[in-house]
């Protein structure tokens, strides 16, 4: 079982550090000294890490066979993926592996039926359930405990708690809609329905 663990970003200095975005919330774990990890691209690699550092908040990683600038900026944007046993599961009980959220069931708390989840997007900043509906269309969810309150292995279902608009591209643009501001939101829907001829 392959799992994205970071990705290299600028060099650092001269001797071959790189910045990494860690993709992992056991970093100590999938990132220490003496860890090889795969790459994608499969050519850059594998990369055995040399040391590690933390610097200004961010992750300094030096790899084996990287002794300067231009062979650590070669490496730039490359996704670094440890091989973990499919059995195992985050020390963490609040966190997961994207094997185990792949192809869940999604609903949202009063029960209705979304979609499964077909990909999960590491952004910087949070990371995104992609929900495939049943008509084929994509909803992006935001995976942070607000909006995705309940993931329920047992039961293979993610249960949401999605903020207006999220799931419906219409009521998004309601809320978005002056007339809303001046009316209300019932009377938005009114007149778009009228405009729209329905």
């Amino acid at each position: 079982m392959q799992l994205v663990v970071a990705r290299i970003g600028r060099a650092h200095g001269i001797k071959g550090e790189v910045t990494v975005e860690v993709r992992t919330d056991e970093p100590e774990l999938r990132l220490g000294p003496g860890a090889v990890l795969a790459t994608d691209p499969a050519s850059v690699g594998p990369l055995t890490i040399e040391t590690g550092r933390v610097h200004s908040g961010r992750l300094l990683l030096r790899f084996a066979g990287v002794a300067d600038r231009t062979a650590a900026e070669a490496l730039r944007n490359t996704l670094l993926i440890a091989e973990i046993d499919p059995e195992e599961v985050p020390e963490d009980p609040e966190e997961y592996y994207d094997h185990q959220l792949m192809d869940l069931d999604v609903v949202t708390v009063d029960g209705t039926e979304v979609g499964r989840i077909a990909e999960i997007s590491h952004l910087p900043h949070q990371d995104l359930l992609i929900v495939r509906r049943p008509d084929g269309s994509e909803v992006m969810v935001p995976f942070v405990a607000e909006i995705v309150p309940e993931i329920d292995l047992e039961e293979q279902r993610a249960v949401i708690d999605p903020p207006p608009g999220l799931i419906d591209g219409a009521e998004a643009e309601v809320a978005s809609g002056r007339s809303e501001q001046a009316d209300g939101p019932g009377r938005a829907e009114e007149q778009r329905k009228t405009e729209d001829g329905g």
